[in-house]
């Protein structure tokens, strides 16, 4: 597919379609306590939010699970939680409240507006069908000048990403975050982070060991309603 920068970007049906059809509830309905990224990912993401986000800030934790990458030396004001396992989501021990909800059937966050000044999406983003919506949704309960990080590697449930996703590469996915962040206008131009690790030696490959998870961040703000492009 290609892929539009300007603020009318949206997704076609078929861009949107998973191999999965199953309800997501229930292919979550089981906990998985298990990290879904590697260390090295994990420290380069724990390492941005320390760079971004400021102590005793409200922060909204989207899709998460029951691993905080939160930094530990850091103090937050309020950390909501949002996932689809309410067990993994009890396991987590930066949150101070969470809520269950499948973003595909219903696209509202049930939360006040301008109620945050940070909203994180880790490892997710890939299963939103319908994420002009959830952004539109992530810019409401943001404050002016509010921000949302967006982190994402190479690994996914390959039967539960939509197509747009399957179908591309890394390069094609930064882009494609980048244009549901330009799908609301009055987000600011999204900043790109890619840290990628040096490859593995052949032999090394050659005896099937995977490099380090490649780390891949977009980050945008909410801009003041007199800023607005």
């Amino acid at each position: 597919m290609s892929i539009s920068p300007r603020s009318s970007f949206c997704l076609r049906a078929e861009d949107r379609t998973k191999l999965d059809n199953s309800d997501d509830t229930a292919f979550y309905a089981y906990p998985r306590f298990v990290t879904h990224v590697d260390a090295h990912f994990i420290d380069q993401l724990t390492q941005l939010y320390r760079e971004r986000l400021r102590p005793h800030s409200r922060v909204l934790d989207l899709m998460s699970s029951w691993v905080s990458h939160l930094p530990t030396d850091m103090d937050f004001a309020w950390v909501e939680g949002h996932g689809l396992n309410a067990e993994e989501l009890a396991k987590n021990p930066r949150l101070n409240h969470y809520f269950v909800q499948n973003l595909n059937q219903n696209l509202q966050l049930p939360l006040p507006d301008q109620d945050f000044d940070a909203v994180l999406i880790t490892v997710s983003v890939q299963y939103l069908q319908y994420p002009e919506a959830i952004f539109s949704e992530v810019y409401r309960v943001l404050k002016p000048g509010g921000q949302l990080i967006v982190s994402f590697s190479n690994r996914m449930f390959y039967q539960k990403a939509i197509a747009a996703w399957r179908e591309g590469t890394d390069a094609h996915h930064l882009q494609l975050v980048k244009a549901y962040c330009q799908s609301v206008a009055g987000f600011s131009a999204p900043e790109v982070v890619i840290k990628t690790a040096t490859p593995l030696p052949g032999l090394l490959q050659l005896l099937g060991m995977a490099g380090p998870d490649p780390f891949y961040a977009v980050m945008t703000s909410k801009l003041a309603e007199n800023a607005k492009a």
